[in-house]
Parts: structure tokens; C-alpha cells; sequence
């Protein structure tokens, strides 16, 4: 068959070119992320085959832990290994302790003595799910560090100083070995993702400026803010400071870009609504938009970077030119505007600064750049964080009563499995299906482990020929593990095999004790599913109710000057807080687009009350107090139609003045009208 010719159909044409650049872009990603899974199950497997070496030779007693620490610890990037490596040995360091503090202070008390232990692991689940930055790996490790180690010596706590220590010392080879192989041998650096995702992020900045410019639908303006956010959380990485390819100058930069992005997308919303309020654009302010749309679009950096300049200067021009002459609310819009306009033009400048510095790592750039950095702002909800603890507690509580109960002589081993599932997959919302994926992974590991005790191992003399052995399993399992949708099914196999194989200085195959840990790992873990779906499950829309619950009072504090964070901490928070909404909204039957307006309105308005509350001393008594009833009216959440109009007419008293004090106002307070509209609108669609 002759291969088709479109030379003649432009549209079809083009339609080929697409559809034949999108597949082998397809393709390429695909190959891509075969290599790397590849490398990162290679590297992982050397680490572990090295610590477990190690261990054999230093006479350890379960070297087997060396192995399963290795795989625990291992990411995809230097960074994410070597931070969750410190962290892990910090917790480790930290539960061990603990448990050799509690065990013996409660010995022949074997019911209070798991309650201590219970009260401990759930206390680290709840500083983990506080802290939400990688630091909470430690908490994790030091909660269930203690479940390992404490539960099993609960009815023999005479050894239990010994078995802590041996146990620190496999783990500490197990991450010494991961960190030396990840970091030295074909490392993979964090930093070139966090630079693309950066340089990804400002094309949508861009572009979300000019589709607000164009007037082009909220929807997709929505959906533009919404990729900037998202693209931009991806690209920020906490793991970044144990790269080592990063100045510390440039991750002061990447907390100032973040920084600078946030105010973007309080700009563009800002353009938005005025753009939508002004019934018709003088002909200087729509010359200053075709200049705007025109640099937006260029994609020559250096013409960019000269054009930019002179947009700058030449929107401030303007902006003082129609502050000087304004006195009706319309001209007060049309200043708001072209103010906003300029402080876009300023923000994009910057990030794309911030950007080269940090790509081409040159520190001088990014001094002066900003004195009240605050980088990424963590929310955290001690209710929520308290309720999911408390789940826990009664779960693995549970479990220690009926293995007491029962005396059942493996049901140390389960309790311990369930006090780990508890605090490893406690972080999320919806922990049953995560905890299925791990069963089935470890279904295929107690087959695959049977299959090796019995069949292959009692043929294995020389350690060459073990690690040839257990190549093909862990190799496959450790590919696996580098893919997010397969990462707990492999854990499940990667994390029994060790186990289950007994692997030691000498072969020990035991069938029934193989068979009864398998019994113990399953019961655990179904107990975990039923338990942790009852008690430990977040609902969406209750998570979602919420959130928007603590926007609300996080306001009314702020209007009652309880709660004073500055405006970045602020922007910064309620970003985290749609962050956090994001992947709920899936799950929830609410309007995805109601409820990300609804947490964009709340940033605004605190946003708005904070710089009133800030510029409140600087005025007079009677202005302070035609502040205060605004903010009083607003405090009680009624409609904001009246107060709308009651701004609108303080806007027009402060036009006729001519002192500087007075423009600031009509800006907070014209930023303050357009918030409340956009809460109107909600209002209205409801």
C-alpha cells in the first residue's frame, strides 16, 4: 500500500502532524519512564544485596531488616532518598528508645503495657499528620519502630534492650547502603524537575494573564489557575535542600518565586472582575492591553525582557495619570486596573528572573529580590489530626485485647503488622484501598516467598548464586515500586519476601512458621482494612465542609483582629488549603467549581481585611470607624449587596481628596467590593 500524500489537504495534514508528534511524545514518555523505573529497581536491589552482605558478615541477627529497610528508604530521586533516609533513622533512633523506656517499666502488665505503646504510636501519627512536610516521616518511623519492636516483646521484655539495638544497627546499614548507592551511582537529581516544572509553570502564568486580558470564559480562566497551582505544587519539592545541586542562595529563590506566583493568581482574579466592572475601556487602557497581550505572546526572551520594561513604566504613567483625575467609582476601577496591570507585568519580570537564577544558579540576582520570603505554608487541623489518631488508637487496641485474649502465639506479629498499617497509610483520607493494593502485593509475596524457601533457596551455597536468585523477583517488584499506581502492591512484595524467606547466615526453612506469619500478616491486615474504613476514613465532602469551615473562621478572627498573619502568610496558607481540596473534589458530590470560587473568594477577603486592618491605625477617627462598621457588616455574613453599595459611596467621599492615605484606601476598599461581588455572584447562582 502507497503511503497517503496530504500535501493537498492542509487541514488533514495538520491533523497527521499532530496525532504523529502526540504518539511519539506518547511513546517517549512511556520508554522514559521504563528506563528510569529500571535504573532506580537496579540501584535499590544493589543497596539491598550490599547491606545484606554487610550485615552477614558483622553477624547481625536479622539481617533480613537490612533488606527491607533499603526498599523502604529508596526513591526515584538523590533528594527524596536521601531526606527520607535522615528521617527514617531519626524515628527509628526515637521509637526504639521509647519502646525501651516503656516495655520493661510496665513488665507482667501486658494489657497496660500495650495501651502505652498504643497511646505512643498514635501520638506519632498524630505529630505526623501536624507536621504534613517530609519531616513527618520521622514521626511515622518512631510510631511504628515501636510496633515492631514493642508489641513482640510485651510477654518477654528481658530482651528487649538487645533486640532495639540489633535492630537500629540493620536498619542504619540499610540506610547507609541506600543513601551510598542513590547518591553516587547514576544519581537522578530533583533539581532538573523542580527547573522544568518552574519553567512549565510560568508559560501558564502567561498564559492565564492573557486569556483574563482577552476576556476569555471563567471557566477557563478557572482552569488555568487551577494548572498553575497544581503544576506548581508538583514542582516544588521540600526534598530539595539533600540534592545537593542547589545553592543556598537559589533555595531562598524558589521560596520567593512561589511567593511571587501566589500574588499572580490573586492579580489575575483581581484584572478579572475589574475588566467584567467597567462598562467601557478608555482607548489609552485598551492601547496598554494590545502592548500587554502582544508581550505575553512574544516568545524571544530578550525582546521580552526589553518590552517588559517598557510596559512597566509605561502602566505606571498611566496609572498616576488616571489617579490624578479620578472621582467617580468607574475612573477609580479603571486606576484599580491599570495598577493591577502593572503589578502583573512587575511579578512575571520577576519569576522569570527568579527563574534564570535558579537554573543557571547565580545567587547575586536574588538578594534584593525580597525581604519577607515565606516559601510554602503548611495548614494543619489538630481537630481532624486528633479524630484520625483516635481511630487508631482503637484499632490497634483492639487487635492487642483479642491477641491477650486469645493467646494466640503469632498474634504479637500481627499486632505489630496492624499498629504499622495504622500509621503508614493513616495519612490518607481513604486508607482501605491503599491497604487492599499492599495485600495483593503481598498475596504474590508470600507465593513468590514459599516458592523460594522450598524450592530454590535449599539449592543456594554461595552468596553469588543468592543474589542471581533473588534477582528476577526483586527486580521486578523494584520496577514496579518507581511507579506510583503499582507502589504499595510491590511494598507488599518486596517487604514479605524478606521476611517470609527468613533470609539469614544459614538456610532455616520452616513451613508451619512460614504458614502461620503468612496467617498473621493476612489477619492483620484484613483487620486494618475493616477497622481503618470504620474509623479512619474521611469522608469528602465532610473534609471539604471542613475546610471552608476554618476559611470562615479563619476571617472572622482576622476581623476581630484574633488572627493577624501577614498577606503572603495568607495567600500561601489558602493555597495549601486548595491544594488539599483538590483531590477531594473527585470523590465529592459538590460543584468542583463552586467549591474552588468559594476557597478563591475566602483568600481574597482575608486578604482584604487584613490590609484594612493594617492601614486601620493610619487613618483618622472617623474614617477608623467607617472601617470598622464595614468590617462589622462583613464579620456576620449577610448579604453583601448593601455593603457593597455602602463602599461604593465611601469610594466616591475619598476620590475628592488628593493625599496619598486617601488613594491607598479606595484601593483596599475597591479590592474589598470586588471580592464581595465575586461572593455575590455565588450567591446568585445558588
Amino acid at each position: 500500500m502507497s503511503k497517503i500524500d496530504f500535501s493537498h489537504c492542509r487541514f488533514l495534514r495538520a491533523i497527521y502532524v499532530v496525532f504523529h508528534r502526540a504518539g511519539a511524545t506518547l511513546v517517549s514518555s512511556r520508554l522514559q519512564n521504563d528506563a528510569n523505573a529500571l535504573l532506580y529497581s537496579v540501584k535499590s536491589f544493589a543497596a539491598a544485596m550490599l547491606a545484606y552482605y554487610i550485615a552477614l558478615s558483622i553477624g547481625l541477627e536479622r539481617p533480613s531488616w537490612a533488606i527491607i529497610t533499603v526498599y523502604i528508604v529508596s526513591q526515584t530521586s538523590v533528594g527524596a532518598s536521601l531526606s527520607r533516609s535522615v528521617y527514617r533513622l531519626a524515628g527509628t533512633i526515637i521509637g526504639a528508645g521509647a519502646t525501651v523506656l516503656i516495655v520493661p517499666a510496665f513488665v507482667n502488665m501486658p494489657i497496660f503495657c500495650s495501651v502505652i505503646l498504643t497511646g505512643w504510636i498514635t501520638f506519632c501519627l498524630y505529630l505526623s499528620l501536624i507536621e504534613r512536610s517530609p519531616r513527618a516521616y520521622a514521626f511515622v518511623l518512631a510510631g511504628y519502630t515501636a510496633s515492631l519492636i514493642g508489641f513482640p516483646a510485651v510477654f518477654d521484655p528481658g530482651a528487649i534492650f538487645d533486640t532495639a539495638i540489633t535492630r537500629v544497627q540493620e536498619i542504619v546499614i540499610g540506610i547507609l547502603c541506600a543513601a551510598l548507592i542513590h547518591r553516587y551511582i547514576l544519581p537522578k537529581r530533583i533539581s532538573g524537575l523542580f527547573n522544568s516544572k518552574i519553567l512549565e509553570t510560568l508559560c501558564f502564568a502567561r498564559q492565564m494573564i492573557a486569556d483574563t486580558l482577552t476576556g476569555k470564559a471563567d471557566e477557563i480562566s478557572g482552569n488555568l489557575r487551577l494548572a498553575l497551582a497544581l503544576q506548581f505544587l508538583q514542582g516544588i519539592s521540600h526534598h530539595i535542600p539533600y540534592d545537593f545541586a542547589i545553592s543556598v542562595p537559589v533555595r531562598n529563590a524558589r521560596k520567593v518565586i512561589h511567593d511571587k506566583l501566589a500574588r499572580l493568581l490573586i492579580v489575575s482574579c483581581e484584572l478579572r472582575d475589574r475588566m467584567q466592572m467597567i462598562s467601557t475601556i478608555p482607548a489609552d487602557i485598551q492601547l496598554l492591553l494590545k502592548d500587554v497581550q502582544s508581550w505575553l505572546a512574544c516568545q524571544n526572551e530578550s525582546e521580552r525582557k526589553i518590552t517588559g520594561e517598557a510596559l512597566k513604566e509605561c502602566s505606571a504613567k498611566l496609572t498616576n495619570r488616571l489617579a490624578s483625575n479620578a472621582l467617580t467609582f468607574e475612573e477609580e476601577l479603571q486606576v484599580s486596573f491599570t495598577r493591577h496591570l502593572n503589578e502583573a507585568i512587575l511579578l512575571l519580570q520577576q519569576c522569570e528572573r527568579l527563574a534564570e537564577a535558579i537554573h543557571h544558579a547565580k545567587p547575586a540576582q536574588m538578594q534584593a529580590e525580597d525581604k519577607a520570603v515565606k516559601g510554602y505554608v503548611f495548614h494543619r487541623d489538630n481537630l481532624t489530626a486528633a479524630r484520625t489518631a483516635l481511630g487508631a488508637f482503637v484499632t490497634i487496641l483492639s487487635g492487642c485485647l483479642l491477641w491477650i485474649d486469645s493467646a494466640w502465639p503469632d498474634g504479637s506479629t500481627a499486632v505489630s503488622i496492624l499498629g504499622v498499617c495504622c500509621t503508614l497509610f493513616g495519612s490518607f483520607d481513604t486508607p482501605a484501598p491503599h491497604l487492599v493494593k499492599y495485600i495483593i502485593g503481598s498475596a504474590w509475596g508470600v507465593i513468590i516467598s514459599l516458592l523460594y524457601s522450598f524450592a530454590l533457596l535449599p539449592q543456594v551455597t554461595e552468596f553469588n548464586v543468592l543474589v542471581a536468585v533473588l534477582a528476577p523477583a526483586y527486580l521486578l517488584a523494584g520496577s514496579l515500586q518507581a511507579r506510583p499506581a503499582t507502589t504499595f502492591m510491590a511494598m507488599g512484595i518486596t517487604l514479605t519476601l524478606p521476611i517470609l524467606c527468613e533470609l539469614g547466615a544459614h538456610y532455616s526453612g520452616d513451613f508451619a512458621a512460614a504458614v502461620n506469619t503468612a496467617i498473621a500478616l493476612f489477619s492483620a491486615t484484613g483487620f486494618a482494612v475493616v477497622s481503618m474504613s470504620l474509623l479512619q476514613t474521611v469522608q469528602a465532602d465532610s473534609a471539604i465542609h471542613r475546610l471552608l469551615q476554618i476559611c470562615r473562621r479563619d476571617i472572622r478572627r482576622s476581623v476581630k483582629g484574633v488572627f493577624t498573619p501577614d498577606e503572603v502568610h495568607w495567600t500561601n496558607l489558602m493555597i495549601d488549603r486548595t491544594a488539599l481540596l483538590l483531590p477531594r473534589l473527585p470523590r465529592s458530590r459538590q460543584s468542583s467549581e463552586k467549591a474552588l470560587n468559594q476557597m478563591l473568594h475566602y483568600l481574597r477577603i482575608g486578604l482584604s481585611v487584613m490590609h484594612l486592618r493594617r492601614f486601620h491605625p493610619q487613618t483618622g477617627s472617623e474614617t477608623a470607624k467607617e472601617i470598622n462598621e464595614v468590617l462589622n457588616v462583613l464579620s456576620r455574613e449577610t448579604d453583601t449587596r448593601l455593603l457593597r453599595q455602602r463602599i461604593e459611596s465611601m469610594i466616591s467621599i475619598y476620590s475628592a481628596e488628593e493625599h496619598q492615605q486617601s488613594r491607598q484606601l479606595i484601593d483596599r476598599l475597591i479590592d474589598l467590593h470586588c471580592a464581595l461581588r465575586e461572593q455575590h455572584k455565588g450567591q446568585t447562582d445558588d
